[in-house]
């Protein structure tokens, strides 16, 4: 799985068709997320971090970081099993508190059967210069959403 620039123009259609998915959905518009790298089990998921993604302390919100994992979990799972779909749930375990510039949620499925994907997320945060700060892990299911 190679990372892919948000700008640059894709030529693998796997990651094209996440891209067209993620944009379809309203609130990931209105959260500002972009996949950056999809394929093999794998997805990750980026989101600048904004002002009105914080609580009151600073720190990015716990259901930004959930949404983040939530949809690079499922996306991990669609790379695996086919793009129909679904959160079956998942647990979030916060470490520490997430401040950067960027939120990374860095997907991969542990073990997928015929309908469903066990996946593993790890929420990272990225500062100015580069540097990423695991915040959050989460660990989830993913079901196939065919009959």
């Amino acid at each position: 799985m190679e990372p892919v620039s948000p700008a640059q123009p894709v030529t693998d259609p796997a990651v094209a068709l996440a891209r067209k998915i993620l944009d379809s959905q309203p609130f990931s518009r209105l959260i500002g997320a972009r996949i950056t790298a999809f394929g093999d089990g794998a997805a990750t998921l980026e989101v600048d971090i904004r002002e009105e993604h914080q609580q009151q302390n600073g720190f990015v919100h716990g259901g930004v970081l959930s949404y983040a994992a939530d949809n690079a979990l499922t996306f991990a799972g669609g790379a695996a099993l086919g793009p129909a779909v679904l959160t079956g749930g998942f647990t979030i375990q916060y470490l520490r508190p997430a401040v950067g510039a960027v939120l990374r949620a860095r997907a991969s499925v542990v073990h997928a059967g015929r309908r469903q994907a066990v996946v593993r997320c790890d929420l990272l945060t990225v500062d100015a210069e580069g540097a990423e700060t695991l915040c959050a892990v989460a660990q989830g299911t993913v079901m196939s959403a065919g009959g």
